[in-house]
């Protein structure tokens, strides 16, 4: 990290705590969108997340120097993971396998996104700013681009779908949220929702919460699907 970006940092910190102004106010995703992966696509199924500097690994692992950020999702993947039990014993932590890229169709929206991405940087507004990539060279072919996919991707911080609702037996929670074999206990948050939507799931899971306060009050009659 050279002197002038040491500057520059303890000068934002500064400005931040005397005016509560300047680049630390920025909440560093500035930006986004939601793009389709090819014409033939009627839909959007791929986010996009603009940030004002490294973002790598959810920011576990840091980097000297400047740099931006444009990272893209499927926003309806097709591969399906497990939650399990390790132990009857309740302190021992879950077995979480997420089982990602799994399915084959997933890969393909992927690396139809990173062209995308690579496509957006390289544009006229942004290309001057443009330094080297953080992983690979940009130029990577197919089989190159699906190695770094495989070897960098990562989950964004939607998971739904451990307490699927349903009508069916192999459900967790019936169309009221109750859990099946267990009195008196309901569930209300995203890990009902039977699939994922098309975009942040915060909106939804308040919906939900909402919702479920009604039947437990008795202001409701009607489930959650309905």
């Amino acid at each position: 990290m050279t002197l002038p970006v040491l500057l520059r940092g303890a000068g934002a910190f500064v400005t931040y705590l005397s005016k509560g102004k300047g680049m630390l106010t920025s909440n560093a995703a500035e930006t986004g969108g939601f793009i389709r992966s090819s014409p033939d696509v009627t839909r959007p199924d791929l986010q996009v997340h603009f940030c004002i500097g490294f973002v790598d690994d959810h920011n576990r692992k840091l980097h000297l120097g400047t740099g931006m950020a444009l990272h893209v999702c499927i926003l309806r993947p097709k591969s399906r993971g497990t939650v399990r039990l390790a132990s009857p014993d309740i302190a021992h932590a879950p077995l979480i396998d997420p089982n990602f890229l799994s399915h084959p169709e997933d890969l393909q929206i992927l690396v139809r996104g990173a062209r995308l991405t690579q496509k957006i940087l390289a544009a006229p507004a942004l290309a001057a700013l443009n330094g080297r990539p953080l992983y690979g060279t940009g130029n990577e072919d197919e089989e190159g681009l699906v190695a770094l996919i495989r070897q960098h991707s990562d989950t964004i911080y939607h998971p739904v779908g451990t307490c699927r609702m349903g009508a069916d037996a192999r459900s967790v929670v019936d169309p009221q949220l109750k859990v099946r074999g267990v009195e008196g206990l309901r569930i209300a948050d995203a890990s009902i929702m039977p699939n994922l939507i098309s975009g942040n799931t915060q909106a939804p899971s308040v919906m939900i919460g909402e919702k479920a306060a009604d039947m437990v009050l008795g202001k409701a009659d009607l489930n959650v699907s309905g």
